[in-house]
């Protein structure tokens, strides 16, 4: 017996030491932790519970029959998190380059199917080198089933995907099927392709980091919606990122007293808007002063930047954020912002996190550019997005909001529950400069200097139709009031509307069909 426990032990210190200690010394001489490792410092200490344990690939060819450790290159298991229960998986790219085989594959996906039958998150960090060839379609077989069970728990369980080094090829989709991916710079990167590739192909030299690094998604692909400088950062991310989310689609997320007063009112915010209807500010500074005191997240913070989104709290209940930014190409909604503000919106509605909308859009970026790239079918995913939410949804027009992307941007006529204005909202089919100039076309026509009269005819404009008063007549508008008391206002309208529980009339089908 004591040389079976012997033997039992022995193994098991193997299992930690993955495809031998000259790869774990390769591993931190990248600047990159092991799996274990990295393992120690994600769930809470004595937590974790293993499976697939002593797990081995079944391939035989290209000398694969020499090649075998316990566990085939991933560590799986169900552990717990500052004491919230999660799935893991992490590749262990010391045996193999973390490839991806039948049986690696095969765990990972049973990691996917232990959150579903839980109901817990699933929290994956990648660190392979893609499919494992010496297995050939067996490799791809695996990947299909990963690919299919991320899918399955779409909408059920929140997906996050830390990378951690190479993810090429099909090792991609699985990640961006998932809900949030965070990226480490100058060690992880992700493509389709890698830069040999891409130069016999088309004879373009690109390197690793320019091709598919965590700047490059950050900024270009929006592939990433968190990029950090360490390893350690991003598991603190994740920690994070997991105190707002619920653990299902069942359930609401994380209530957290972070001490913030309900009734704080900050001046400041009577007068952030800018008397120039022309004049940008940051509407992250709207965002910050009427959220919970430190609670914002924000989510794609270099990715179309002309909009923001993430995670907050008000009276340490979890909300999601959905602004336009008039600090970058006037707030106008565009290709990028459209797909950035519409994926978040479904997100929210799928896990129960209430909307707060502010608005301050003149309209979607003209141009050839856009109008040749789709705008019209990006722009409707946000129609789409707002009218299919059914959680709490509350707008707050802080001043332009005009033509299709005032009614786009979480309004009254999609659904949403309360919507209020500032007094300095303007609200109409387009800007009283242009409006007047179509307006009065005649009139201006008639005089060599416009300049003035079309001033004139546009403050008129603004007085009678471009303000708040107007569409509150009608009831598009709940309330006008103060800046200052946004906060207070969002809190009170938030408490009656977390019992929401909107069953609409809807037509029975399957799905609907969102523009792509």
């Amino acid at each position: 017996m004591t040389d079976k426990i012997s033997d039992l032990l022995s193994k098991r210190e193997q299992l930690k030491k993955g495809g031998g200690e000259e790869r774990i010394k390769a591993q931190h001489v990248k600047g990159k932790l092991t799996a274990w490792e990295r393992l120690e410092l994600l769930v809470d200490p004595g937590s974790f519970t293993p499976f697939g344990t002593f797990v081995t690939h079944r391939a035989n060819l290209f000398g694969m029959d020499k090649r075998r450790v316990y566990g085939d290159g991933v560590v799986t298991g169900l552990a717990k998190i500052d004491g919230r229960k999660v799935a893991v998986y992490l590749q262990d790219f010391t045996f193999m380059g973390g490839s991806v085989g039948e049986m690696h594959a095969a765990k990972i996906a049973a990691t996917i199917r232990h959150a579903l039958k839980t109901g817990v998150p699933i929290i994956g960090i990648n660190d392979s080198g893609g499919a494992r060839i010496q297995e050939g379609v067996d490799s791809l077989k695996g990947y299909g089933e990963i690919f299919y069970w991320n899918v399955m728990a779409s909408g059920v369980v929140p997906q996050i995907v830390a990378i951690m080094g190479p993810c090429a090829g099909g090792a991609v989709y699985s990640p961006a099927l998932a809900d949030f991916i965070i990226m480490v710079r100058k060690t992880s990167y992700m493509f389709i392709t890698g830069p040999r590739v891409v130069k016999a192909a088309i004879g373009e030299e690109v390197t690793f980091e320019e091709l598919g690094g965590a700047d490059v998604h950050a900024e270009k692909s929006g592939v990433a919606d968190f990029v950090v400088d360490t390893e350690e950062e991003a598991i603190g991310l994740i920690k994070k990122l997991l105190s707002y989310l619920p653990p299902n689609n069942l359930d609401d997320p994380p209530y957290i007293d972070v001490g913030d007063d309900p009734e704080r009112e900050d001046e400041y915010l009577n007068s952030i808007i800018p008397e120039d209807p022309l004049k940008s500010y940051d509407i992250r500074e709207v965002i910050e002063g009427i959220v919970d005191k430190g609670s914002f997240l924000e989510v794609k913070e270099r990715f179309a930047p002309n909009a923001v989104i993430g995670f907050a709290r008000l009276n340490g209940h979890v909300v999601g954020i959905v602004a336009n930014q008039p600090a970058v190409y006037a707030g106008a909604l565009d290709i990028d912002s459209s797909d950035k503000i519409s994926r978040f919106v479904r997100f929210c509605d799928a896990f129960n996190i209430p909307i707060i909308t502010f608005v301050d859009v003149g309209g979607f970026l003209p141009g050839t550019v856009q109008e040749h790239g789709g705008v019209i079918r990006h722009g409707a995913k946000i129609i789409y997005a707002y009218s299919e939410a059914t959680v709490p949804k509350i707008t707050i027009i802080v001043r332009k909001a005009y033509g299709g992307a005032y009614i786009a941007m979480g309004s009254k006529h999609l659904g949403a529950d309360f919507v209020y204005a500032w007094p300095t909202a303007e609200i109409a089919v387009m800007g009283p400069e242009p409006a007047v100039e179509i307006i009065y076309k005649r009139q201006l026509a008639e005089v060599e200097n416009k300049e003035e009269l079309v001033k004139k005819f546009a403050e008129d404009y603004r007085s009678k139709i471009a303000n708040p008063y107007v569409p509150a007549e009608r009831g598009y508008i709940d309330d006008v009031i103060l800046p200052s008391e946004t906060r207070p206002r969002i809190i009170k309208t938030l408490e009656f509307l977390l019992s929401k529980r909107e069953r609409p009339p809807r037509p029975s089908r399957k799905h609907g069909v969102p523009p792509t």
